[in-house]
């Protein structure tokens, strides 16, 4: 059976990211909008079964987007994304009607199991939930050096790895082993998955 995907995102690269990866599962089909006002005309055209939504996006508004699209979509869940995990806000998403709150950083295999989890009638949250603390726990936060932290500007600025090199006075090699190291310490799949979540978490 095919499963319905709404994906509202302001990101492109974030929503390309999503189309490709759940679409290669072969038993997923996506519709991908950029804001809240866009995922409501989708709402009203076809039915879904799983309504995933960027919390910082346009037509958000706290939590005035998320009541929006749990009240028209009902019974379809409805679950918030967000590039850092939140504690505080996953709570208040769930508070306000959400069944689910999905770091970005989730490895893809998670990311289909909560899914399923969710298209199936329960509430999805994070093992960083249980972390002791409660507050932001950014996904980068103390695990990267300054060069490190330096070279992710620079791929969420958009640039190569020679550019980011010519930047910064390195080799070219040098500057693709932080990539690696960098992509292994925030738990992204790849370059472009790093910048994502350096994008998501205020790096520019």
């Amino acid at each position: 059976m095919t499963l319905r995907i709404l994906i509202a995102d302001d990101h492109t690269m974030v929503r390309d990211m999503f189309v490709a990866y759940l679409t290669a599962m072969g038993d997923f089909a996506i519709t991908a909008v950029a804001d809240v006002d866009a995922a409501a005309e989708a709402l009203a055209t076809e039915p879904f079964d799983l309504i995933l939504l960027d919390y910082h996006m346009p037509g958000m508004n706290g939590f005035a987007g998320l009541a929006r699209m749990v009240e028209s979509s009902a019974p379809t869940p409805v679950a918030i994304m967000s590039g850092t995990v939140l504690p505080a806000i996953a709570e208040q998403a769930l508070q306000h009607g959400a069944s689910g709150f999905l770091p970005k950083t989730l490895p893809a295999r998670s990311l289909v199991n909560a899914i399923r989890f969710m298209i199936a009638g329960e509430i999805y949250l994070p093992s960083e939930m249980n972390r002791a603390g409660g507050g932001a726990i950014e996904p980068f936060d103390g695990q990267l050096s300054k060069r490190e932290r330096d070279v992710l500007v620079g791929l969420c600025q958009g640039k190569s790895n020679k550019q980011i090199a010519l930047d910064l006075g390195l080799r070219e090699g040098t500057i693709k082993l932080h990539v690696m190291l960098v992509c292994r310490k925030i738990s992204a799949r790849n370059r472009t998955h790093a910048a994502m979540i350096a994008r998501d978490a205020g790096m520019s």
